[in-house]
């Protein structure tokens, strides 16, 4: 397999050990050529070990940033688009350690962008054709209410706002200023896809079928949907003061 790639996956990880080594073997598997990048946030169960291992056998293809302690799913995601600019890579990918990507949809993503046009494609769990497996239905009817009050608020035309699984096309991260994004929950993926859409970025929904994490242990918090909530508000009335550079 070649060590070359126009495409970054970043998985950000914390105590992801009965995972890790299984999703990075399988996203070295597919028929494209991707490389990845892992940002450990000091996982105490030997995440990052593992990693390193493996980085030998996958030599310029897998990449590790280590953090010191639990500083926020946004943060991390920051941290990987900065490294990724630095480097030459065209579309740069988000995606969980657990599984509930699947990464092959990672080929479809990409297909959006490189084929479809797309600045921004969206694994979408709540558009014809996608699934959601294993979530309890309590869990499926607030992630899809909480998309709901997002359009309502913001006026964005996204069915999944807060989808986890996503691919930007290198001019998308230029442009947003990074430094700027201030949420690092559920909020965050909100914020970087309303971000995306003011700056007149064309975005693409795929449809995905979501599992629930079989192995680790959920990250997921009240306090991430607190912020999502009271975030969205935030993130509308600001954006009355901002100006956004229209690319298209």
């Amino acid at each position: 397999m070649s060590d070359v790639s126009d495409s970054l996956v970043i998985i950000p990880t914390y105590n992801e050990k009965e995972n890790i080594e299984k999703m990075v073997r399988k996203v070295f598997s597919l028929t494209k050529p991707f490389h990845l990048l892992i940002i450990d946030d000091g996982s105490p169960d030997g995440t990052a070990s593992i990693v390193k291992k493996l980085m030998g056998e996958f030599h310029g293809r897998l990449f590790l940033e280590e953090r010191t302690g639990k500083l926020g799913l946004g943060t991390a995601y920051i941290h990987g688009f900065k490294w990724a600019l630095q480097r030459s890579y065209e579309y740069i990918f988000e995606m969980d350690c657990d599984f509930s990507h699947n990464p092959d949809d990672l080929l479809h993503l990409y297909d959006a962008c490189a084929v479809n046009g797309a600045d921004l494609s969206i694994g979408s769990r709540y558009i014809k054709g996608a699934n959601v497996v294993n979530w309890p239905l309590g869990r499926i009817i607030m992630s899809y209410y909480a998309s709901v009050y997002v359009r309502i608020i913001t006026g964005i035309h996204v069915m999944d706002t807060t989808a986890g699984f996503v691919c930007y096309r290198r001019k998308v991260l230029e442009t947003i200023q990074l430094d700027e994004i201030r949420f690092i929950g559920y909020a965050f993926q909100i914020e970087m896809k309303f971000t995306t859409w003011k700056h007149g970025f064309k975005i693409i929904e795929v449809p995905i079928i979501f599992t629930d994490r079989t192995e680790g242990t959920s990250k997921m918090s009240k306090g991430i949907f607190k912020e999502a909530i009271f975030g969205v508000m935030q993130l509308k009335w600001k954006s009355f003061f901002r100006k956004y550079k229209k690319v298209n």
